[in-house]
């Protein structure tokens, strides 16, 4: 007997048919991949079968039984969880009265509280409960969603996107929890851009092109090629990385120290890097290591710093305020898309104006014209799937409004770019295509700055590597000479500071 057989299901929204008449069987035990690029439909599909979206023709059926999802109290009634790409958590409780509001009144707090930290350590999967969701990184908010969805004891499992800023180390973690529950009976739907990751872990692959079934394979037997070719119907393009020699120092950052604003941030101590024009300098890190307290100092958002220990082109920036900053060339792309880097019931012409200025005339005035091109400019430059200008940026795919806010950034000209994230939750082509941009900037003489938990798109682009660490930064050394364990070493805090500065001194 099938656990989930989904028979022409269909959803259609004002601007995009988001599925036409897709059919999928999912066996008990079984670990099914959903691939496909942004915007292909896979996230309405698993609405649907959570209760969050309600289909508008076809059949799902449950252990061989016809059953309507009308909500996700239902789904999870049956047995399904889901752990959603775009975190569906309150910012202002706690982690454990997030999880708590998810199972119902048959637990205390004091009990789910109890229990969140046993399931976190069994699955490997660090969740600190008390603290406040807003406290949290975006690697910290996923790792919360996933112990929600494993302490219901799910039947079906649906993971949207779960590794996309999990270390390699709590990949590898959570790999061996869902095979546990595949082996316990559980079936898992899974859904993720890393075909290295589909092909390590799934039983099987249903392929969406454009809302429909273009194809299922079994992954075991495909390459990342022919899986990318019936992705999105040929190979993503091969990045040209080229040495250069970079330029001045556009960003210096030196001795910068800050206590933690909350009692579960993080203090930054004795901070130091530098990038100069045309280079891309990468920072890796495990999620909630400094990166969120160093991205707020060097945006502009966090003010407390010595007005020297940030200094642009020279000039001392550490107390300036983010539009200070981006007059003088600084622009920024920050890791949280919704809520941070775009207002989600805004359109996307209205969004522009949230970093981009120049439709904006004498006494505050608007040309709305100029905005509404500057937006379809943006969407035709970076190929973003949207309704054109007016669509809000929540109704695009999270890779779509990525392309959107990366290239807001891109198309400003900027001095110094500082991405955090850039390729978050992004399908291998649109991945290929930020990469590509972020590098011709780089090449153009722009200096740039990286900060992301996947180790393999570091060493893709950057020219040189850091290591963020319990709020302290390691020594630079160039992407050629540095190994993966290596880095990986170094995410613990344990660098030889010696030997990594005979290293920089070497290359320099």
């Amino acid at each position: 007997m099938l656990r989930l057989e989904l028979i022409q299901l269909s959803k259609t929204y004002p601007a995009v048919k988001a599925n036409d008449r897709v059919s999928l069987r999912v066996k008990p035990g079984e670990i099914h991949a959903v691939l496909g690029e942004n915007g292909a439909g896979k996230s309405t599909l698993m609405k649907m079968i959570y209760g969050a979206v309600r289909p508008d023709e076809g059949e799902i059926r449950w252990n061989g039984e016809p059953v309507q999802v009308r909500n996700p109290a239902e789904a999870r009634a049956l047995g399904i969880s889901m752990v959603f790409q775009h975190f569906s958590l309150f910012d202002t409780l706690t982690a454990a009265e997030n999880v708590w509001l998810g199972l119902g009144k048959h637990m205390t707090l004091a009990e789910v509280t109890a229990r969140i930290t046993e399931v976190s350590k069994v699955y490997g999967l660090d969740v600190e409960p008390l603290r406040p969701v807003h406290t949290l990184s975006v690697g910290e908010r996923q790792r919360v969603e996933i112990v929600r969805a494993l302490m219901t004891s799910p039947k079906l499992l649906i993971l949207d996107e779960p590794t996309s800023v999990l270390t390699p180390q709590a990949v590898e973690t959570l790999f061996v929890t869902l095979r546990k529950l595949a082996s316990e009976g559980c079936s898992i739907l899974y859904i993720s851009h890393k075909l290295d990751e589909i092909r390590a872990l799934c039983h099987h692959c249903t392929v969406l092109r454009g809302g429909k079934v273009t194809g299922e394979v079994d992954p075991t037997l495909e390459t990342n090629a022919s899986l990318s070719k019936l992705m999105i119907g040929a190979e993503p393009p091969e990045l040209k990385h080229e040495p250069r020699t970079p330029g001045e120092a556009v960003l210096a950052v030196r001795e910068l120290s800050l206590p933690k604003l909350d009692q579960f941030g993080m203090n930054l101590s004795s901070i130091g890097l530098e990038v100069r024009s045309g280079e891309i300098v990468g920072i890796a890190g495990v999620s909630g290591n400094g990166q969120q307290e160093l991205m707020a100092a060097l945006s502009g958002e966090d003010t407390r710093a010595a007005p020297n220990a940030i200094q642009l082109f020279g000039k001392p920036i550490g107390n300036q305020a983010p539009q200070a900053r981006r007059e003088a060339g600084l622009h920024f792309v920050p890791e949280e898309r919704l809520g941070r880097g775009a207002v989600p019931t805004l359109s996307l012409a209205q969004n522009t104006l949230l970093t981009r200025t120049e439709a904006v005339g004498r006494g505050g005035w608007l040309n709305t014209r100029q905005v509404a091109d500057l937006a379809r400019h943006l969407i035709n430059r970076f190929n973003v799937k949207a309704g054109g200008p007016d669509a809000a940026a929540k109704s695009l795919s999270g890779g779509n409004l990525q392309k959107f806010l990366v290239g807001r950034e891109i198309d400003a000209n900027p001095k110094l770019l500082i991405v955090s994230q850039p390729t978050w939750g992004v399908d291998v082509g649109a991945a290929a295509q930020i990469r590509g941009e972020l590098l011709k900037l780089r090449d153009a003489g722009c200096a740039v700055l990286v900060v992301s938990e996947e180790l393999e798109e570091l060493f893709e682009i950057s020219d040189r590597l850091l290591v963020i660490a319990q709020g302290r930064m390691s020594p630079s050394i160039a992407t050629r000479e540095a190994t993966i364990p290596q880095i990986g070493e170094w995410m613990s805090g344990l660098w030889d500071k010696k030997k990594a500065h005979e290293v920089t001194h070497a290359q320099a």
